[in-house]
């Protein structure tokens, strides 16, 4: 016969973990973002709407509302309800770049240009942080980033091809917002969360020409992988930052 409380610890192992009453809701609306429900900018019903839909109280929702409001997934705005996040919005259009001027003590509107824009096959390097198939339909883009007339960033960006298969430089040229905007608008791809890897780096022979400085010059190099619901990943930008006029900024708390 097996011991008792061996059979006990195998059960309790085997039982599903508890899960507050708030967090199956933040689960269910973050279900509801996903499908596209309520699109980027949109008001979502109102608490005492939501708790009868879900049959749980107000406070339940509200802390469920609470979390992913702290997660820059809904925007609470007094006396007008609760929004799904959009890059669109002033506050928000730059929050993944965290690139400052030194002078100023601000973060300026940067100039766009954009270098390149075509499809590809994806390398065994980019299919891996994209968590796609090596030889996948990617759309890579070059672009740099100017402060007046002074490039400060260099950024190559490799997209899922399945998720972007109409994006092109015409329309990119076109659009006068923030690019996560135009994802979230046209493709339906919403950048929630990033995660960066930051090193020093020096210019090199190819880079130097591109902020206009002489080989041997610090710049700072930037990997970034963008994530959208469900923790997949959909965007992996390799930037190079000139910080003799910027400096990279992030707040901590």
């Amino acid at each position: 016969m097996a011991n008792s409380s061996s059979s006990r610890s195998a059960n309790a192992d085997a039982a599903p973990a508890f899960s507050p009453l708030y967090q199956q809701i933040k689960g269910l609306l973050t279900q509801d973002l996903q499908a596209g429900l309520w699109k980027p900018g949109e008001v979502i019903p109102s608490e005492f709407e939501l708790a009868a839909r879900f049959k749980v109280s107000q406070g339940t929702v509200r802390k469920a509302i609470d979390e992913l409001a702290a997660d820059n997934l809904l925007v609470r705005r007094q006396g007008r309800g609760t929004f799904v996040a959009t890059h669109a919005e002033q506050n928000t259009q730059y929050r993944f770049l965290r690139l400052t001027a030194d002078a100023g003590g601000g973060r300026r509107e940067l100039q766009r240009r954009l270098l390149e824009c075509r499809r590809a096959r994806a390398g065994a390097d980019v299919a891996r942080a994209l968590e796609i198939k090596t030889g996948d339909a990617v759309v890579v883009l070059r672009r740099l980033l100017l402060d007046g007339q002074t490039p400060v960033v260099f950024d190559e960006i490799w997209l899922p091809g399945r998720d972007f298969k109409a994006l092109s430089s015409e329309r990119l040229a076109l659009y006068r917002g923030p690019m996560y905007a135009l994802f979230e608008a046209e493709f339906g791809v919403r950048m929630i969360r990033a995660e960066e890897k930051i090193r020093a780096i020096a210019a090199d022979a190819d880079s130097a020409p591109l902020f206009g400085v002489t080989p041997g010059t610090p710049l700072l190099s930037v990997e970034r992988r963008s994530f959208t619901y469900g923790e997949r990943p959909v965007e992996l930008r390799r930037g190079l930052y000139r910080t003799d006029t910027h400096h990279y900024r992030n707040e901590l708390s």
